[in-house]
């Protein structure tokens, strides 16, 4: 059974990739907010921002990464939405397929197309003179914060793609996970924030996985907020992959 699930993800998979291969614009969508972002925010505002001993550059790189991610989820769902609605799901259930593997096609082809769309961003990045003086310990741990992030939130989109009325619907989900990187140390340092504004920048998950990341980058001791953004990012992603199996069945029986 657990061979026959993995053939069958790896299947699904494949499926899913070839239409983003056919469709290229997917990712370079994804990517040209991100890249539009961080242009604006250095070369704009940038020199309006006290970042410290830090180039602006380094100092906001890991926020515009988890704005890259919350871009490229919106896809997912929309994708999903696609299936439910064209009757795909039902076609699939009249074969011998394990049925979570349709699923879990989706959600690894959100890893690998998000994978890309944070390449392209850190390769500009680069170019506009990011530097890291971080090993490669400290680069898997950056790489693999950010795949724990994605994978939580991909599972968020399988929810909005599952429970979604129309195709705007399947996408909008992701709007404030895009805006929360603003309203919080991602940009700005938090202690600049009114009372109220910065109690909820301090409490939210994107400020202690935005300092855990730059931590790493600057090879800094990373203190409590790497345990407390791996806490979120494993919450919501056990609490979303419950609800979204739960969907999914109640959808599919």
């Amino acid at each position: 059974m657990t061979t026959h699930f993995f053939g069958d993800t790896a299947v699904l998979t494949g499926r899913s990739l070839r239409h983003i291969l056919r469709s290229p614009d997917t990712i370079i969508t994804t990517a040209v907010t991100p890249i539009a972002l961080m242009l604006l925010f250095v070369y704009v505002f940038g020199g309006a921002i006290d970042s410290g001993s830090q180039s602006y550059i380094d100092y906001m790189l890991p926020g515009i990464l988890l704005i890259t991610v919350a871009s490229g989820i919106a896809y997912t769902a929309y994708r999903l939405f696609l299936d439910m609605q064209g009757g795909i799901f039902e076609r699939f259930q009249s074969m011998p397929i394990a049925r979570s593997a349709v699923l879990w096609g989706h959600v690894l082809t959100s890893l690998v197309a998000n994978t890309i769309s944070l390449v392209l961003v850190v390769g500009v990045a680069l170019l506009m003179g990011f530097r890291s003086g971080a090993g490669v310990l400290e680069w898997l741990a950056v790489a693999g914060m950010l795949v724990l992030f994605t994978l939580a939130l991909t599972w968020v989109a399988v929810i909005a793609g599952l429970s979604a009325r129309t195709v705007d619907g399947a996408s909008a989900f992701s709007y404030p996970l895009i805006f929360l990187p603003f309203v919080s140390s991602a940009f700005v340092p938090t202690d600049t924030m009114p009372g109220p504004v910065r109690w909820f920048a301090e409490n939210q998950p994107v400020t202690s996985i935005v300092n855990s990341m730059r931590d790493l980058f600057t090879q800094q001791p990373v203190g409590s907020d790497i345990w407390i953004a791996l806490a979120w990012c494993l919450g919501i992603l056990v609490v979303a992959f419950a609800l979204a199996m739960r969907l999914y069945r109640r959808r599919t029986h």
